[in-house]
């Protein structure tokens, strides 16, 4: 089954999105996460996907609290930020996520990144943020690594799913970076993408490159994107 999973974006405790610009506050919902989120549950969601972007760019994790509410609401939440450490899944699971997004910064370091797979293998999802064939995260101490390299060093390590990023098209409308999320689908584990969805042809065109799922952001959280129909399309 392709899961189309909304998203939302926190900054101080509010409704926020990030793009090519940089960060912006998110007028939708009075930029009330929770709110949000229950309205994505309303419209079907099985998952929604959290981003604690002051965690990302501050490695400060200000918006447990939130998440915990968010989780609260009712679907399963998956949560990242730049995650990095042991600590920050650990706290990030705590908080009520079902699984967690590994940053891609931390993949500068693959011993570390092996031990977090081995221990917390099971409720983990390696993002990818790509750019062409490089991987270029976000956020504090961005790395730019080698995107088949990474990958082949990853697969062998048993990683169980993947999130694909296109970094240029986050919080755009224009479309996914479908050739990006083809060559991920190689290495055989589920992926799922992110970055530029807003239409039924995007989620289409996805779905046809093998990938697991999509993650929208902005054209849910505006209505742009029928997550309704969608989610009952894919149910």
């Amino acid at each position: 089954m392709f899961e189309v999973i909304p998203a939302i974006d926190l900054s101080d405790g509010r409704l926020a999105f990030l793009g090519a610009g940089g960060l912006e506050p998110a007028s939708v919902f009075d930029g009330d996460p929770v709110a949000a989120a229950r309205a994505f549950a309303d419209a079907g969601a099985r998952w929604i996907h959290v981003v604690d972007l002051d965690l990302a760019f501050h490695g400060e994790a200000r918006n447990l609290d939130l998440i915990a509410a968010v989780a609260g609401v009712g679907p399963s939440v998956q949560a990242g930020g730049g995650v990095r450490s042991e600590a920050e899944v650990g706290a990030l699971l705590d908080a009520g996520a079902a699984r967690v997004v590994l940053g891609s910064a931390a993949l500068a370091d693959p011993a570390a990144v092996e031990r977090l797979i081995d221990t917390r293998g099971e409720r983990l999802v390696v993002g990818v943020e790509v750019a062409g064939d490089r991987i270029r995260s976000r956020g504090r101490e961005p790395v730019d690594l080698e995107l088949m390299t990474t990958l082949g060093w990853l697969t062998a390590s048993d990683v169980r799913a993947f999130l694909v990023t296109a970094v240029e098209r986050v919080a755009g409308l224009g479309a996914p970076d479908v050739s990006a999320v083809r060559r991920v689908v190689r290495a055989g584990r589920p992926v799922y993408a992110a970055g530029g969805i807003s239409r039924t042809e995007h989620l289409r065109d996805l779905r046809g490159a093998g990938a697991a799922g999509a993650i929208v952001g902005r054209a849910a959280l505006e209505g742009i994107l029928d997550l309704h129909a969608e989610l009952e399309a894919g149910s």
